[in-house]
Formats: C-alpha cells, structure tokens, sequence
C-alpha cells in the first residue's frame, strides 16, 4: 500500500511539474549547474556530465585567451560603439551572438543575419536516451570551431546542425546566452513581410527568431536571428530584411569571417547598406574592403596585424591597407579575432561616420500587447 501510494505521489507531483523555461534548456545545452532546474534528473545522466566538463573546458580557453582580453580592451579601443545601447547590425553572422555580445554588451537589440536555418527552439525532454548524446556531441562540435577559431566553419556546421534534432542555428545561440550570463525571457519564431514588419503566424521567405532577455546587468535586450541571403540579387527580388533594418534607427556595424563577400561585385547592395545606415562599423579585413570606405564621410583606423588573408582568401589581398600599416604606428589587439585568429596576426578595422545618421523611425513590430 504504501509503496502504490509513493507510486501515485510521484506521478502527481509530475503532473503538475513545470515544464523547462527556454532559459533552462539554455542553461542545460549550456552544460551549467541544473541544481533545482527541471531538467535536474536528465542532468545527472552521463551524457550531460560529459558535454558539461568538455563545454567548461574549451570555453576556459576561450575566455582567457580570447573573451576576456576583448572585454577588456573594448571600451578602450572603440569607445563610441561600445558604450552605445542601439541596435548591432551583424552580418554574415552565423549564430555568433557571443563575439556580438563580448564586443558590444550595451547594445538594445542585436541583428544577425546569415544563411544558416533558424530552426525550432531546442526541447532535450523530446530526445531519445541515445539521441542525447549525439546531439550534444554535434553541439559542441559546431561550439569549439567558434571557441577555438572565433569562426564557424560553414560546411562543417551545415552538417551539424542537419545531424540531429537539435537543429538550426537555436541551439547555439541558447549556449551562448546562457554562457554569457543572460537569461531567456521569450523566444518566437518570426517571419518578415515585403515591408518588413514582423509577422508571429505566417510564414514568408524571411524566417527568423526573436528572443527576448535580460542581460547579464539585468537589462532588458532583444536578439534577432534571421536566415535570409543577402546577395545583390536576392535583395533585389526581396528587401524585406533590409525594410526591417531601415526601422531599427541608428545602428552600430559588425561582421568579421565574412568570406569577403563584400569585396566581390555581387555583395555591394549590403556593402552600402552598411557604410549609409550604420553610425560605427568594427570588422575585420574580410568585411568592407579599405578602399571602400568613404573618406569624406567616414573615419577609419586599424588595430593588429595586416598579414594578409589565409591561402583560402588569397585573391583578396588589400596592398592599399597593407600600405597603411607599413606607413603608420597601428596599435596592437591582444587577442585574435576572424580567419587570422592567432595572437600577433588579426586585423581590426574600426570606422566611425562623419555624417550625421538618420533619425530612429519606428520599428515595424506589433506592439507587445498582441503578441
């Protein structure tokens, strides 16, 4: 009898469980500390154990070697955009929120946009005993390119995030909020129309994501994933992202790994995008080419080392900003950042415009009372 009415207590108190917040499926994908979480009971299975001590190990390295250094320098080195709480345009981003966020920790709202999937918001309770740990194991593969290189490797994390039901590019961006201290408040999936507004349920070309948090200060702060390509001629047919854009206001600039896409003809519709819209854009040499900063509008520095692209990159050489750094003292980075992420080897170019921006307009979401 008492064994049936324990039997009947555990099944009540399931019943009326809580089901895991977004906030704790980031914290456990995160390998963080589960004690009174939901997922507790899942948490002590070996599987997680395991992606804890070798997610807690890499991001060591990363933060000593890497994250640490750019908090620190940051402020110093670009003070305007830093500091500055509106919205970081990154493009070319992949789910990399967390070089975003390490850079520029104030911002309102950050913009990513890439063409990898957005996915659905991760649930572990829905994987299967043996799907846990290879979808962990998949997690961290995509994890360390990032910690260890400071880029994914696109092909690599195609694959990835195809390999198991933890998929799209949510998973990743759930790690790297939690990690870096903030805490899911909301997450939607979210589609834009032709003029750019926000739609919660229809869907379009333009899929993405939109989670809400609170910084690690405590500040409320919203963050944008949107798989959509940017080429010329795909924002010819469809400008809804950058309709989207136009309703953020004044905006900070980033990109870095970016293949050098904007140094190619078929990339100058969002080249100048960025160089019109954005008030500071901080990139490495893959982003905007040097020579197409506008002088008369612009400011421009560099930061590092110019050693030129990898091998993979070679044709996009820049003999002009290899002159500026031959011709000027260039303060040094100590850390590495983009293709060329060894210590002594990056470079970090940094422009601020002349021009005074556009005012802020509204952005085309509906308001918070109808979502």
């Amino acid at each position: 009898m008492k064994r049936f009415l324990l039997s009947c207590l555990v099944l009540v108190q399931s019943a009326v469980a809580e089901p895991p917040t977004p906030n704790d499926q980031a914290r456990f994908l995160a390998g963080l500390p589960q004690d009174g979480s939901p997922l507790a009971n899942l948490a002590a299975r070996g599987e997680f154990n395991s992606h804890a001590k070798e997610l807690d190990a890499v991001w060591a390295d990363a933060e000593e070697r890497q994250l640490r250094p750019i908090r620190e320098w940051a402020p110093l080195g670009l003070p305007e955009a830093v500091s500055d709480t509106n919205p970081l345009l990154y493009v070319f981003s992949g789910p990399d929120f967390l070089h975003a966020h390490t850079f520029f920790p104030n911002a309102s709202t950050y913009v990513l946009a890439a063409v990898e999937p957005v996915g659905l918001p991760p649930d572990v309770t829905k994987l299967s005993e043996g799907e846990l740990g290879a979808s962990l194991r998949n997690l961290r593969n995509t994890l360390n390119a990032s910690l260890s290189f400071s880029f994914f490797i696109t092909a690599d994390m195609k694959k990835d995030l195809q390999a198991t039901k933890l998929t799209g590019t949510l998973p990743v961006l759930y790690v790297f909020l939690a990690r870096c201290g903030c805490q899911i408040q909301n997450v939607e999936n979210i589609w834009l129309d032709a003029e750019g507004k926000v739609l919660t349920d229809k869907e379009t070309k333009t899929p993405g994501a939109r989670i809400t948090f609170l910084g690690a200060k405590g500040q409320q702060q919203t963050l944008y994933y949107f798989s959509t390509n940017i080429a010329s001629w795909a924002l010819k047919q469809d400008a809804s992202f950058l309709r989207f854009c136009d309703g953020l206001g004044m905006m900070n600039g980033f990109t870095k790994s970016a293949s050098y896409l904007m140094h190619l003809s078929e990339f100058t519709t969002i080249r100048d995008y960025l160089l019109t819209h954005c008030h500071t854009m901080t990139q490495d040499d893959s982003g905007i080419p040097w020579r197409d900063f506008p002088r008369e509008s612009w400011d421009v520095k560099a930061f590092g080392w110019y050693p030129g692209p990898i091998a993979l990159f070679k044709q996009h050489n820049q003999p002009d900003l290899a002159e500026y750094y031959r011709t000027n003292e260039v303060p040094v980075i100590p850390f590495g950042i983009g293709y060329q992420w060894r210590p002594k080897h990056s470079t970090l170019i940094y422009g601020v415009s002349k021009t005074m921006v556009r005012k802020a307009i509204p952005v085309l979401v509906e308001p918070a009372a109808q979502r």
